[in-house]
């Protein structure tokens, strides 16, 4: 079990270089220093020295790879590569172009973000399970073709068409919740009960299918004809057997959604003002940040990688076999 544990770690060491050295070929050679120094100016005519003063002021007049004023070791650590992206592996993300330290922003705001991932992600799993399993043990009824149906119809919907029918119904015609906006401690609940439920009610159509499908393949395996024969109920066989072996890819879905669970949901936040590290990221974007930008791409794929490695090992939990 230990050996298979670090046999997928060190896989993952050469995928985050890649990705890493993939990002900084993106970010610095197609669009260059001077490039990114043109648009954090803004002015439509940038002479040169300005251009000059603010790649030395924000640490971009660097060479990419090798430093060839520097003697010995410092000719490879004075370099861009090593200042904006070695470092980064080492999650020293520095500061922004416009100043302020990353990570301390990225502390702050993950509080949020995790505030409103975790409900939506437990809660929205759960009714989606539910709903899937219901649709099995009424299948090839009028209750399963119609929930299918339904399904199909809350799929074609635009999750924008929720936030925006949420933010009206309940936030102004009603007025039960905040349309936007948030505060900490317990205050927080009335600012995401609408953004968790337009989660989990945007996710029901696409979440309820996907499971349904799932377990239908279990139930039509031996282990179900076998348990059938021998007198057990459908509720059971179906909440306690089918569920517990079709975890294998239930799991691959959720890793999918654990980088979310940390970066945030980036319309979700933007539309309801939730200072979250997907609204950071969107703001960056728009700011064309790239030192946040790239920042948050690492990030990104260091959680995907952990994700990847936390469902490895669940494997070994639900299925015996894969420790062989």
């Amino acid at each position: 079990m230990f050996a298979y544990i670090v046999r997928r770690a060190l896989y993952a060491i050469p995928v985050l270089i890649g990705v890493n050295l993939i990002t900084f070929l993106l970010f610095f050679v197609v669009n260059t220093p001077d490039d990114i120094a043109r648009m954090q100016l803004g002015a439509k005519r940038v002479t040169p020295e300005a251009i000059d003063t603010w790649k030395a002021t924000h640490g971009y007049d660097r060479p990419y790879f090798h430093n060839a004023d520097e003697p010995g070791l410092a000719a490879f650590t004075d370099t861009l590569f090593f200042q904006k992206s070695v470092k980064v592996m080492a999650f020293d993300f520095g500061r922004s172009d416009g100043g302020r330290a990353i990570a301390a922003d990225i502390q702050a705001r993950m509080g949020p973000s995790l505030a409103l991932a975790i409900p939506t992600l437990l809660v929205g799993m759960a009714v989606n399970i539910t709903f899937g399993l219901l649709l099995v043990f009424f299948r090839s009824t009028a209750i399963d073709w119609g929930g299918v149906v339904l399904c199909v119809v809350l799929m074609s919907i635009s999750p924008l068409f929720y936030i925006i029918a949420g933010q009206f119904v309940a936030g102004k015609l009603m007025n039960l919740v905040p349309i936007s906006g948030y505060a900490g401690g317990w205050d927080m609940a009335k600012f995401l009960v609408l953004p968790v439920v337009i989660g989990v009610v945007s996710g029901i159509g696409s979440g309820t299918r996907w499971y349904r499908t799932i377990f239908m393949e279990e139930y039509g395996k031996d282990y179900v004809r076998t348990a059938r024969a021998k007198g057990m109920g459908d509720l059971r066989i179906l909440f306690v057997h089918v569920l517990k072996n079709g975890m294998i890819p239930i799991l691959t879905g959720v890793v999918v959604l654990l980088p979310l669970l940390f970066m945030g949901s980036l319309i979700m936040e933007s539309f309801f003002g939730i200072p979250g590290l997907g609204s950071y990221t969107i703001e960056a974007i728009q700011n064309q940040d790239f030192a946040i930008v790239r920042a948050m791409v690492f990030l990104g794929s260091v959680l995907y990688i952990v994700g990847l490695l936390l469902t490895d090992i669940s494997y070994t939990l639900f299925d015996p076999r894969i420790r062989l």
